[in-house]
């Protein structure tokens, strides 16, 4: 391992990586840095060999790490960048804030945010990704962002910096997003809070809320514009093509998926990396010969295989 810098927050070396994911596999980081603030995180990049690949990691919550872990540094951010503030109709939070507690806050202030309420994970992985339901995406409320960069500045980034498309955005590989801004529109504190209880049920009663998933599996097969909203006439749910291709409650080892929800990859117990992915590229291959779909992967998988599985 390459000497790492000094630091004021945490460093790690070969920190095993299952339990910060929620679909409970991975292997280990060589390291797993935990910054004590902006700074220290700037200073560190700032001083990390540029040959040693750094990989930033939310809550894991869209997640696959392979069994043989990631090689290089796995930055994950805590307390000190999960603040949340409010003036007037922008809400500014830390990277780490859970999109949940964003959506909460909002609509205490009178900011409409709902649409995250039921989006699983943090700010960071929100923006990175455009992060959407219900018809909203980040990019629709999306002011700025901080972020640090590979080489440790600390920079500002407008929406044409990020290029919001569905699901992706042009964040600069090893790049650090710390805090981003959004504006909503102005609504009910009591109206936004029981259309957030609304999506809380009809979530739970449509996808396996209690069981160990990583979420949407595979991004719908439809038609996307450039600013990530969705061509209507043109959609196609992803579970509808699974199903069709006789993949609902599919197994392999600890992995299947979900009888509830047929896009939901599930961790059904004792799965591994490689029972997940292995899964979910079988769902890929026998859609494709039932009707002609390629699915793409929303479930970011990283990392390296098992030596035993290569």
């Amino acid at each position: 391992m390459s000497p790492m810098p000094a630091v004021r927050g945490t460093l790690t070396p070969d920190r095993p990586l299952a339990d910060l994911t929620w679909l409970r596999v991975g292997g280990p980081a060589d390291w797993l840095f935990q910054p004590a603030d902006a700074e220290d995180l700037a200073g560190f990049l700032a001083a990390l060999p540029v040959d040693v690949p750094v990989f930033p990691m939310g809550v894991g919550s869209n997640l696959i790490v392979r069994d043989g872990g990631i090689r290089g540094v796995v930055i994950r951010l805590g307390r000190a960048f999960n603040a949340i503030t409010v003036q007037g109709a922008r809400v500014t939070a830390g990277a780490a804030a859970l999109d949940a507690h964003v959506a909460r806050r909002a609509a205490e202030a009178g900011v409409d945010l709902t649409f995250l309420r039921t989006i699983p994970g943090a700010v960071g992985g929100a923006v990175r990704m455009n992060a959407g339901c219900y018809g909203r995406y980040v990019a629709d409320v999306f002011v700025s962002a901080r972020a640090v960069t590979r080489e440790g500045r600390i920079v500002t980034l407008g929406p044409g910096d990020l290029g919001f498309r569905y699901r992706q955005t042009d964040l600069p590989e090893g790049w650090v997003l710390i805090e981003a801004t959004f504006e909503g529109p102005p609504g009910d504190p009591a109206a936004l809070e029981a259309a957030m209880e609304d999506q809380i049920a009809k979530r739970d009663a449509s996808q396996p809320t209690r069981e160990r998933s990583a979420g949407s599996t595979f991004r719908n097969p439809a038609g996307f514009s450039s600013t990530g909203r969705a061509d209507d006439s043109h959609e196609l749910k992803a579970w509808t093509v699974i199903d069709a291709a006789g993949m609902r409650g599919a197994r392999r080892g600890g992995a299947q998926m979900s009888e509830k929800h047929s896009n939901f990859l599930i961790n059904a117990g004792g799965a591994s990396a490689a029972d997940l992915e292995g899964l979910g590229e079988e769902v890929r291959k026998r859609v494709f010969q039932n009707a002609g779909i390629q699915l793409e992967w929303e479930i970011m998988r990283v990392g390296e295989p098992a030596p035993d599985n290569e």
